[in-house]
């Protein structure tokens, strides 16, 4: 397929070279241009601009939030595009502007699907994302080719983009429960003197195995937040993006308050560009042990 991408972070940029490795063509841009630059010795076509990029087959698209992907997508944009293009939306966004980007679309005959994504870097180097689709059978059905290049599942959900959306934002939330959780229990072992090691080895092999555990855990007991596989900084916008959509519909969403809060100290303290994984900084210096 002949497709444009959008957006060339860490995700992205690997995205683009996996689909380059299954023989699309694929022509890049990033508002950083320098990124963009980085990929042609792997085959990729850099481009001038979004509206160069925006055409072919499809075009995919990882920005990093809400006003990132208006910045590029604006109307002007979408007015040149080719009648029947399909957008393939892969970043963590706001349900409501899922929503309107579905309404945009539409409205100037294009297809819009949302397909965020599971995984992270490393998962998305191997080729072996979950990716969550919505929209129309037919958009989702054309760009599947490219779905397998990056991914190693699909799950299909549905004619309504804004429901893969609330599914990602949904996932983000337990991930960070899960991380918070582990910080804290870390913390209450340390005021006892025990090693969280020890305890991963005990709590992995039975009731909590997997990666979210034995890998955040693992950093956790280590206190090793760099490199960052998934930043702080972008975990706090996916809760805050949570509780948004929470808001919407009127759903008590508790634990995510508690989230919240935990990666703004996190920010605040200055490690927004560290790992998710930092909320065990967070709750060991709120023991008074850090």
């Amino acid at each position: 397929m002949d497709i444009g991408f959008i957006g060339l972070g860490e995700m992205g940029a690997v995205m683009v070279v996996n689909l380059l490795k299954a023989g699309h063509t694929v022509r890049v841009w990033n508002r950083t241009p320098a990124k963009a630059q980085a990929l042609a010795d792997a085959g990729a076509r850099v481009v001038a601009s979004p509206a160069e990029a925006f055409g072919g087959d499809a075009v995919m698209s990882m920005l990093a939030d809400d006003a990132a992907l208006r910045e590029v997508f604006d109307a002007a944009l979408l007015a040149q595009a080719p009648r029947g293009l399909v957008h393939v939306n892969m970043a963590t966004i706001s349900v409501a502007l899922a929503e309107t980007l579905a309404r945009e679309h539409a409205e100037l005959g294009l297809h819009y699907v949302a397909a965020p994504v599971l995984g992270r870097p490393d998962v998305a180097a191997a080729a072996k994302l979950t990716i969550i689709a919505a929209g129309a059978a037919e958009a989702i059905d054309r760009v599947q080719p490219l779905f397998d290049a990056i991914g190693q599942k699909t799950w299909r959900i549905g004619a309504l983009p804004q429901q893969a959306n609330v599914m990602k934002l949904a996932a983000n939330f337990m991930l960070a429960a899960a991380v918070e959780a582990l910080g804290e229990a870390a913390a209450l072992l340390g005021g006892h003197g025990v090693a969280m090691r020890d305890f991963l080895d005990v709590v992995t092999g039975g009731p909590f195995p997997g990666p979210v555990y034995a890998g955040y855990g693992g950093m956790i007991a280590e206190g090793r937040y760099e490199p960052a596989q998934f930043k702080a900084r972008l975990g706090l916008k996916d809760v805050r993006l949570a509780l948004e959509a929470a808001d919407a519909v009127a759903t008590p969403l508790p634990v995510a308050s508690v989230l919240r809060d935990s990666l703004l100290d996190a920010v605040a303290h200055g490690d927004g560009e560290c790992d998710f994984a930092v909320l065990g900084k967070v709750a060991a210096r709120r023991a008074g042990r850090a």
